[in-house]
């Protein structure tokens, strides 16, 4: 198996190599020159070339380091390693399957079981049912910019029933927003939306696409609070609107499909209480003592509530977070808040393994520090120990604007090496 593997490896480096050539006009002792190696050794049997071979490769094609090693690596599709009992099973059991494995969550399982989907697929329909199973795995992972691709990969199949195109949509949205591409996310939402406005939303998909819409719009709205300041009180008003809306359309799902989605809403009312507070139709103070409350009762994630209910008290937490640093003016009280929102997200986040969470948790910890500093005037090294790196470098590689905010924690904390 393993040198069949390598074998493909190399058959597909050296179609890129054959395209490289095409493409650029050159031969192939002009093409080694221009990649520094032997021509005779461009494809090593191994079928795994050297980093540098790669980046010149992608020089060479126009394309992105990440195309060309996908490419030499998986191939056309991506592809996760399917087992074999997974794959004599029909579309309709692998769907079956891959929707129980996210029930469950066991999202390493939902990714095999959407490509095992997509192998069995027959028709359009089921291939883009397959990716959207996919996307929701790898949204599980903590994997966005996999999530982005699996929907836009369904997005291109056709022809496809209209509340599936527009569920993909949303998918791709809210992928786009967790990796804090606004102008995307707010753009793709409003597609899903106006097309809602004017067509009842009759299935089950097709009203989860719909909140969904509403859901992301309105949390990219409450993230432009901050990011377009000129145009803050508007985004805090759209951000009302939409995720008043979302809340409603998913208590509705929450009775008639599943409880999961009453969670959502409720992540949704975490949102609401920001934007209010922001529009000064609530104290901010006040605002707090709503956060504590909704929060309080979770001392361990262990004990309360599971899934997206637990993912809500999260993200409450980080609604707490930001109405602290933005309205309360008292350092010791900025410290203490702080101080008790991040350590209750971080043990969510840790009990769920989301990455999204992760991101806002060290994000938020990082400007509560910087606060610290300024209000002490004391920079005193953050302890962090093995298990903190790690997570600050998977936090990294998931999202790439928390990277200099990750180096930056890496660089000036004191990391206890353990045995």
């Amino acid at each position: 198996m393993a040198k069949t593997i390598n074998v493909n490896r190399k058959e597909r480096l050296e179609q890129l190599l054959n395209l490289a050539q095409v493409y650029r006009g050159w031969n192939r002792s002009k093409l080694a020159r221009e990649l520094g190696r032997d021509a005779t050794k461009l494809a090593p049997e191994s079928g795994n070339p050297k980093f540098d071979v790669i980046v010149k490769l992608a020089d060479a094609l126009d394309w992105t380091i990440d195309e060309v090693s996908d490419w030499v690596w998986y191939g056309n599709d991506s592809k996760v390693d399917i087992s074999a009992t997974s794959k004599n099973l029909s579309f309709a059991s692998l769907d079956k399957k891959a929707q129980k494995a996210h029930r469950a969550g066991k999202y390493e399982r939902m990714v095999e079981l959407a490509h095992c989907a997509l192998e069995a697929a027959t028709n359009p329909e089921e291939r883009a049912r397959s990716y959207n199973r996919a996307a929701g795995g790898w949204d599980g992972l903590g994997r966005f910019n996999r999530v982005l691709r699996a929907a836009q990969a369904g997005l291109r199949e056709h022809p496809i029933p209209t509340d599936l195109r527009l569920l993909l949509q949303s998918t791709a949205a809210n992928a786009h927003y967790t990796l804090w591409q606004l102008d995307e996310s707010r753009g793709m939402a409003q597609r899903v939306i106006e097309y809602y406005e004017n067509n009842e939303a009759e299935s089950d998909r097709a009203k989860v696409a719909q909140a969904h819409g509403y859901y992301v719009l309105g949390h990219t709205y409450r993230r432009l609070i901050e990011i377009e300041p000129d145009f803050s009180s508007t985004h805090a008003h759209s951000c009302k609107v939409a995720l008043e809306k979302a809340a409603l359309y998913y208590e509705e799902l929450g009775r008639a499909v599943h409880s999961n989605y009453a969670g959502i809403a409720n992540t949704c009312r975490g949102g609401i209480l920001e934007a209010e507070v922001f529009l000064g139709t609530i104290d901010a103070r006040e605002g707090l003592a709503r956060v504590f409350d909704v929060v309080g009762p979770i001392v361990e994630p262990k004990d309360g509530s599971h899934g997206d209910w637990l993912e809500s008290y999260g993200w409450w937490c980080i609604v707490g977070c930001n109405i602290t640093l933005r309205h309360i003016s008292e350092e010791r009280d900025i410290q203490r808040f702080m101080a008790l929102f991040t350590n209750k997200a971080d043990e969510i986040a840790e009990h769920l393994n989301h990455w999204a969470m992760r991101e806002r948790v060290f994000s938020m910890q990082f400007e509560g520090r910087k606060r610290l500093i300024g209000w002490t005037g004391q920079n005193i090294p953050v302890v962090i120990d093995n298990d903190d790196v790690r997570l600050i470098t998977g936090t990294m590689g998931r999202f790439p604007q928390f990277r200099e905010t990750g180096w930056s924690i890496l660089n000036n904390g004191n990391v206890i090496q353990e045995s």
